[in-house]
């Protein structure tokens, strides 16, 4: 059994317009968002062995402001994967790590949870994903494998969700009137 964590990125900055999306920062919400769920996820008690993300400036920015405390291997390759990308990153997985943080964007990270996890498996929290994963929302999967090489579609379950409303309301979706 192998635990997968997924880490979208918090709220990117538009400010400056003559940047690539690649170089685009967090903007001040989005840096308090990383905070809170970074220290919800220590606070989680899952210990990551490794953490496997975009190299894009946002992702970097969200993993500074939350202290992941676990090596980081940044993958070009995630920079705005799709799912069977992300998957095909996961089988390439070296060192076979027990627990492994991915880090990265949307569409993938939502679409990625919504492969892995099982016909059987589909529960209140996969609704909620199949709905939205906001920025910097939190999740977390069980996958039936012994090694990531063998990590698949409907391989796994859902079993932790954590949004930034969930923790601090003045997070959830900013009403515009």
């Amino acid at each position: 059994m192998k635990c997968l964590g997924l880490l979208r990125h918090a709220k990117s900055d538009w400010d400056d317009l003559a940047l690539r999306d690649f170089e685009r920062g967090l903007n001040e919400r989005g840096k308090r968002g990383a905070k809170v769920m970074g220290d919800h996820i220590r606070k989680h008690g899952i210990h990551w062995d490794q953490v496997l993300a975009s190299p894009a400036t946002r992702v970097k920015r969200t993993l500074e402001a939350a202290h992941v405390d676990a090596p980081i291997t940044w993958e070009k390759r995630a920079y705005l994967a799709d799912a069977q990308s992300l998957i095909d990153l996961l089988k390439a997985t070296t060192g076979n790590p027990e627990r492994l943080l991915l880090a990265g964007h949307n569409p993938g990270l939502q679409q990625l949870i919504l492969e892995l996890v099982a016909e059987d498996q589909r529960n209140d929290l996969l609704s909620a994903v199949a709905k939205k994963y906001p920025t910097a929302t939190y999740a977390v999967l069980k996958l039936n494998i012994d090694d990531w090489a063998d990590c698949d579609v409907g391989c796994g379950s859902l079993v932790y969700l954590a949004r930034p409303r969930d923790l601090d309301p003045e997070l959830g979706p900013q009403v515009t009137g």
